[in-house]
């Protein structure tokens, strides 16, 4: 257990980077619960998240940009996603931009789809941004509460195994008491019964 401490507490930002540029969410979840438990530091976990996060979006949008047709020609199905993408950028505008990593299978198909855009760079970069910093803090922030709810409930194990040892301490005692007391009344009884049969 020292040893995978030692190796998550050096190399854990390298993991939660590299995690952040693909899927990113489990492992920073995984990012979060170390936080708690003093393995990494909170607020690093969320700004590498979060640049790591962006940085892969910005490379999504640039493959959407310059190669967005070949990527709609290999993947067909990525049709109906554009047009979902299209009618929440005509409905919510900036807020689509920002959105767009929390709806579910669009966290690299969205980017890429919004590169196929008419959506100017600089107006993706900071609304990306912007999402990348929300994303990353819920993500970390729920890893660190779970965390904090494992530790609790563990606590409360502890406690309940404490209280359950107590009780089976009481019980033993009290069964031998009343064993003992058995074998006390045993003999007096058959004594009895021997003087009243005479």
């Amino acid at each position: 257990m020292e040893h995978l401490n030692h190796l998550i507490s050096h190399y854990g930002y390298w993991a939660v980077a590299v995690g952040c540029l693909l899927e990113g969410e489990t492992l920073l979840i995984l990012a979060g619960i170390a936080a708690r438990r003093g393995l990494l530091a909170l607020p690093w976990v969320m700004a590498v998240g979060a640049c790591a996060g962006a940085l892969s979006d910005v490379t999504f949008f640039a493959i959407g940009r310059w190669r967005g047709r070949a990527v709609l020609a290999r993947w067909p199905k990525l049709e109906s996603y554009r047009n979902r993408l299209d009618a929440g950028l005509s409905r919510w505008g900036p807020g689509m931009i920002v959105g767009v990593r929390f709806m579910y299978g669009m966290r690299i198909a969205g980017p890429i789809l919004l590169g196929t855009t008419q959506l100017p760079w600089h107006r993706f970069i900071g609304y990306n941004a912007l999402g990348a910093v929300l994303w990353a803090g819920l993500v970390a922030g729920a890893g660190w509460l779970f965390g904090h709810a494992a530790e609790r409930m563990l606590q409360g194990v502890e406690h309940a195994e404490h209280w359950a040892g107590l009780v089976v301490v009481v019980a033993a005692v009290a069964f031998g008491l009343w064993r003992w007391w058995r074998r006390r009344q045993t003999p007096k009884t058959g004594a009895g019964a021997a003087h009243a049969s005479r």
